[in-house]
């Protein structure tokens, strides 16, 4: 019978266990990048300005070629600043890490639902172990893919926000301007975003799982 019959029972085998496993990785990957804010301080001296704080505010998808600094003066120090705009879109990148962090999210509940409710139907049946097996498989490659990019993604965010960017800013070689960097966000909780899913892990929870379904279709 396909009717539902809730059963707990497979959050206490490999199977169940790792699609839990699946589903927080997901939200801890999803959270850490939607949700950041951050911004470059930097110290402008120049004409009639002492060590002016301006500010460029960032967040995801971090389209920085679109953050301007904020300006020193209303004068624009004489005239030699002009608008200050951070380098690099890295909005591919992250876009793809989460949006694939999202559908892992949706897919896992959706699975944990069919565990729960019609195991008798899910272990009956031997396409859907084998099908939840080719997911799984696909899920892992892409997860793997997705990571390597974001994690590069991230080092050149943090090459693009942090003390590196003054020699490549015009105004700030202007006679009698003086530019120096004050600070930048901490990017802890990227960084979780990328070890969250690291390559070892999801790779030993894969292998278990994989071999789990087999014995279950065959």
């Amino acid at each position: 019978m396909a009717g539902l019959r809730v059963d707990f029972g497979l959050f206490l085998e490999p199977l169940g266990f790792i699609k839990v496993l699946e589903w927080i990785f997901s939200i801890f990957a999803f959270a850490t990048c939607g949700g950041f804010q951050g911004e470059t301080t930097l110290l402008v001296s120049c004409k009639g300005v002492v060590n002016k704080t301006v500010t460029a505010a960032f967040a995801y998808p971090f389209r920085l070629n679109t953050v301007v600094f904020s300006v020193p003066d209303p004068k624009r120090c004489g005239g030699t600043w002009t608008d200050v705009y951070l380098v690099g879109n890295f909005s591919s990148s992250v876009q793809f890490f989460v949006t694939l962090a999202v559908l892992v999210f949706l897919y896992c509940i959706a699975a944990l639902v069919v565990y729960i409710g019609y195991k008798h139907v899910y272990q009956q049946n031997s396409k859907f172990p084998l099908t939840d097996l080719a997911i799984t498989v696909v899920i892992a490659f892409l997860w793997l893919v997705s990571t390597f990019a974001w994690a590069k993604a991230l080092a050149d965010i943090k090459m693009s926000t942090g003390a590196s960017i003054i020699p490549g800013i015009e105004s700030c070689k202007a006679p009698g301007t003086t530019c120096r960097f004050a600070s930048a966000t901490s990017m802890g909780t990227l960084n979780v975003s990328v070890v969250c899913m690291p390559s070892a892990i999801w790779g030993t929870l894969c292998f278990l799982l994989c071999l789990f379904m087999l014995n279950v279709a065959f």
